[in-house]
């Protein structure tokens, strides 16, 4: 990895890494969670690198003297981009979260387009752009993230930002004819299009943004198709396009999962639910998370094979979510209906089939929910990629797990192999898919998983951010 980031790497996304707190009148910062930022932190320290990006709170906080102590301790700086409440609430819950990210995700439904809403995604965009500029020196790579900030690319070219421009979409990216619904389709295209290198999670992805920008921008051309990336022309610049599928630290994951507190909590775990074999599901409140149609399919298997009944359950956990929104709100009220309803007519004496669970779990407890479950029911209606897929996966240490995968999750391309693909409007052959794992062999069942860790461990998030990082320096496609 040090061979191919030589220059300083400056990472921009919508919420800088950290989650800041106060407790007792003392303010205090630290190093959040997940994936991306486990994946970055090493190259940025070495590379004393710059993450930019909203603090997720307002002045009130002492951010400059925080972040000081941050960069201390982690080897990397911080820079905030403030926003004030009207601007979270219009750019960030409104366009990002009420336009594209319905949009992005097939649900044309869920679509609110608001102008406000819009100019004030370009105003917040504009604004990032303006920290980024007065930040970076001549030879940077600077790695914008996710649908929030789409435009960022074409402001700092206005602004005179000649450096390589990177862009990586985390969620999926519609079709053409989805697409076109967008009133304002062709400045937030223009602006992607500023960014050197763009990168997907799938083929399909980079396939609907190619298709997007040659039917809706003439002054776009194909130069070049490959395996990997598409070459197009942009005026007087080529614009490189990638798929690079996100992973976890599968290591990592591996090993927490084996540790002797995981162990207790889900041999816990699985007496307490006297021994059946576990269907896990693991989702963020979200309409796109395709939980109701689980249930129902859950449900149906009940019905069409009465066998196990008694031998199984739904361990469904959901993460509260944007409770305030109405949609997520009519949601909950669906979910906790039908886990009602199907508890009502199924449940017998010590058996319950759904035990439905509202909450966010702790490392431990979400560990030993992987570790502990026969079986994970991933059935998203459309997810950019899906990660409980791939953390289940590594969290299975017993060789035990049959992984249920939605076609319409972006994992679906690496692991549809040896997962089980549905499709998760087909209540039917979901149904038929829980039943088929439910009954599986162990020999089998140790095949696929065997083959899932391997795929995950060899595609894992470290090699994610190497493939990016060789894409942004491999510069002689932008000639």
């Amino acid at each position: 990895m040090k061979k191919q980031l030589e220059k300083r790497l400056v990472v921009v996304s919508n919420r800088l890494p950290i989650v800041i707190g106060e407790e007792e009148g003392r303010w205090h910062i630290t190093p959040g969670s997940g994936g991306l930022i486990t994946a970055l932190a090493p190259v940025m320290k070495r590379n004393r690198g710059l993450w930019i990006g909203w603090s997720g709170c307002g002045e009130e906080a002492p951010l400059e003297e925080l972040f000081e102590e941050f960069g201390k301790e982690q080897g990397y700086r911080l820079k905030g981009v403030p926003l004030t409440d009207e601007e979270v609430e219009k750019y960030y819950r409104g366009f990002s979260n009420e336009t594209l990210w319905p949009l992005f995700h097939d649900l044309l439904g869920y679509c609110n387009f608001s102008l406000e809403n819009w100019r004030t995604y370009q105003e917040v965009n504009r604004r990032f752009a303006s920290v980024v500029a007065e930040e970076i020196a001549d030879d940077e790579f600077i790695w914008v993230h996710d649908y929030q900030l789409t435009l960022m690319g074409g402001y700092l070219r206005e602004k005179g930002v000649n450096q390589t421009l990177a862009f990586f979409l985390h969620i999926p990216f519609p079709s053409a004819d989805l697409f076109r619904r967008l009133p304002w389709k062709n400045e937030l295209l223009r602006g992607m299009m500023e960014y050197d290198l763009i990168g997907f999670q799938t083929l399909r992805d980079r396939r609907n943004f190619v298709n997007c920008v040659v039917a809706m921008l003439p002054e776009v051309e194909v130069v070049t198709r490959k395996r990997h990336h598409t070459l197009l022309r942009y005026g007087s610049r080529r614009v490189k396009v990638g798929h690079f599928p996100i992973s976890i630290d599968f290591e990592e994951f591996n090993r927490e999962a084996r540790t002797k507190e995981v162990e207790e909590a889900a041999w816990y775990l699985h007496e307490n639910l006297q021994g059946r074999q576990l269907v896990l599901g693991i989702d963020r409140l979200d309409y796109t998370k395709g939980i109701p149609e689980r249930f129902l399919a859950f449900e149906h298997a009940l019905e069409k094979y009465p066998e196990i009944r008694r031998q199984i359950t739904l361990l469904q956990v959901v993460v509260p979510s944007r409770t305030l929104v109405p949609d997520y709100q009519n949601l909950k009220e669906l979910l906790d209906q039908l886990a009602g309803r199907i508890n009502a007519r199924f449940a017998d004496q010590g058996w319950v089939p759904i035990h439905y669970v509202y909450r966010s779990l702790e490392p431990t407890q979400l560990l030993a929910h992987y570790r502990t479950s026969e079986i994970a029911l991933v059935t998203p209606l459309r997810d950019g990629m899906n990660l409980v897929a791939k953390e289940y996966c590594a969290a299975s240490v017993d060789q035990n797990g049959v992984l249920i995968l939605s076609e319409f999750a972006g994992a679906a391309d690496q692991m549809g192999k040896a997962a089980l693909l549905v499709n998760p409007y087909d209540i039917d052959g979901t149904a038929d898919a829980i039943y088929r794992a439910f009954t599986m062999d162990p020999e089998e069942r140790r095949q696929r998983l065997s083959l899932l860790q391997t795929i995950i461990r060899r595609h894992d998030v470290h090699h994610w951010v190497q493939q990016f990082v060789s894409s942004m320096r491999a510069e002689e496609w932008r000639k």
